[in-house]
């Protein structure tokens, strides 16, 4: 038994530090102020393909999760780095959030949509197509993605409206749906305001393609959510799908570099592959 323990401790010793080191290679390869408010500068965490093409790319922004509240970029680096090894423009983007500017919720869309338009009308300067911008991201970071290509209003007054801030797609993963008493975080955006950035009871026809990811056990934001969103969006004619996740809770499509803990990698590749399939169906990936 003990020399059993030895050998295992031998191999932990020896492999841990590799993937410790693999995982902090994901960084970005550049950081960009693309908003500056109240003297708080939010950033856009860029992800550059590594081959150089002279044709205009996708770019694809991601909002991590953690209530409008907390929350950090990194949680979508190891999706964005991945992304950027297919050729698109990978970033992982800062917004205001209660905790660290007692912001709102409704100031965490409006973040959403700056960062959308600063891509588009800074296309040129990161060689992508203004047609080609895609939104995404996690919990009350998909409830962002999905509100640039949902909500009217809630736009920055000092930006150019001229320049759209609703993308050309949707990605997002159990993301807030409802915020009123049937789904998550009425508390935080007032009973006066509850279907005011509630996805569910803003559908309208001319919404982009989306692609929502969902467990259905997910207890934080109800799995009947995203059922109820789905089906408003398709009876609206709109273009969404929604991929469920047999009894998986809230969190599932997490990164092995957000969670190092994380030992099964399969929920992860498969969301990745999803995800990656949606864009090659619109045309946002090329086919290798």
């Amino acid at each position: 038994m003990q020399k059993r323990f030895e050998i295992l401790l031998t191999l932990l010793v020896m492999f841990t530090p590799s993937l410790m080191a693999e995982e902090m290679q994901i960084k970005p390869t550049r950081e960009i102020v693309y908003k500056t408010i109240d003297n708080v500068e939010l950033q856009l965490h860029v992800f550059e393909p590594k081959v150089a093409s002279d044709k205009k790319r996708t770019a694809i922004v991601y909002f991590f999760g953690g209530g409008w509240s907390v929350g950090t970029p990194k949680q979508f680096y190891q999706q964005a780095h991945e992304m950027a090894e297919l050729g698109v423009l990978g970033i992982a983007a800062e917004y205001r959030v209660k905790s660290k500017h007692k912001t709102s919720p409704f100031i965490s869309v409006e973040d959403a949509k700056s960062a959308i338009r600063w891509v588009r009308e800074n296309a040129e300067l990161l060689n992508v197509d203004p047609d080609k911008v895609i939104a995404s991201g996690g919990s009350a970071g998909g409830h962002l993605a999905v509100c640039t290509g949902l909500i009217v209003g809630l736009e920055a007054i000092d930006e150019d409206s001229k320049v759209s801030s609703v993308p050309n797609a949707i990605i997002a993963y159990n993301p807030v749906l409802d915020t009123t008493k049937s789904g998550y975080g009425l508390e935080k955006v007032g009973k006066d305001r509850s279907t005011e950035i509630s996805p569910c009871h803003q559908v309208r026809k001319g919404i982009v393609p989306t692609l929502v990811l969902h467990g259905t056990a997910d207890s934080t934001v109800p799995f009947e959510n995203a059922e109820r969103f789905v089906k408003l969006m398709k009876e609206a004619g709109n273009d969404c799908e929604l991929k469920a996740y047999e009894g998986k809770k809230h969190g599932f499509f997490n990164s092995k570099f957000f969670r190092p803990k994380i030992l099964d990698l399969t929920l992860y590749k498969k969301t990745s592959k999803e995800s990656v399939d949606f864009l090659k169906r619109l045309g946002y990936i090329e086919e290798k």
